[in-house]
């Protein structure tokens, strides 16, 4: 690309919402900015903001959005399809006239969980994004029946055998016990089906109820169950790095 083409990058930045042109230039001036890995030095540099890889402060800048990239928060009882030959609801219920825009879901969520998914309409994002030599983390809170102890709490953080093979969570937290029930935080990067209802059930603790609150830096947070948003900038970037694209 000659130095007449593309787009001056601090008129890209701005675009991205990182504040004003002279901001942007001030960011440059800082030493802030990369592109393909090398700190910019001088301000007029331009870019093709669709290929090249730009970072503020490390931060992945993601390209201009030729596709639409949603958080669904999915209620208990909706099924991780598009269409149900049984009449169930499904993902596509929620969508109204996003339907038509050729969107489908990135994974998927057994019907009795409930929590984030991710939808777009972008092939290779899913892909990348499913794929496990990516290994993107998911957070899940689960509410198990009795009261579970350190030991087993221990236990699991160590890994557990299944059917299919052991699974080791990334992390497990301890949120609330007493009673008939405890609530537990899980982090993986796996992605086996059911796997953190039948790693509670393998330790005697058989789950109640399970939200996926995360999966790498998006975060499910307020919103509302049913609802959906569009990925701001900052979640968008980190999900692209962590795709490889």
């Amino acid at each position: 690309m000659s130095d007449e083409e593309g787009i001056r990058l601090q008129k890209v930045l701005a675009s991205a919402g990182l504040g004003s042109r002279r901001h942007c230039e001030q960011l440059i001036e800082d030493g802030l900015v990369e592109v393909n890995g090398r700190i910019v030095a001088e301000q007029g540099m331009r870019v093709d903001p669709r290929r090249d890889v730009i970072r503020v402060d490390g931060a992945r800048i993601p390209p201009p959005r030729r596709h639409l990239y949603l958080a669904f928060h999915k209620p208990r009882g909706v099924v991780s399809t598009m269409d149900d030959p049984q009449g169930r609801t499904t993902i596509a219920d929620f969508l109204g006239r996003r339907s038509r825009e050729g969107l489908f879901h990135v994974g998927r969520l057994d019907t009795p969980t409930e929590g984030l998914l991710l939808i777009t309409n972008d092939g290779e994002f899913a892909q990348r994004m499913a794929h496990p030599s990516h290994a993107v983390s998911k957070t899940y809170v689960a509410e198990v029946e009795g009261v579970i102890e350190n030991v087993t709490l221990r236990r699991l953080g160590r890994g557990v055998k299944l059917e299919d093979g052991p699974v080791r969570p990334d992390a497990i937290k301890l949120i609330q016990r007493g009673g008939t029930r405890s609530i537990v935080q899980v982090v993986l990067h796996e992605g086996r089906n059911r796997i953190v209802r039948r790693m509670f059930e393998s330790v005697g603790h058989p789950v109640r109820r399970l939200s996926r609150t995360a999966i790498g830096p998006v975060k499910l947070g307020q919103l509302p169950v049913g609802e959906m948003r569009e990925l701001n900038g900052t979640e968008l970037g980190a999900l692209i790095d962590l795709a490889g694209l």
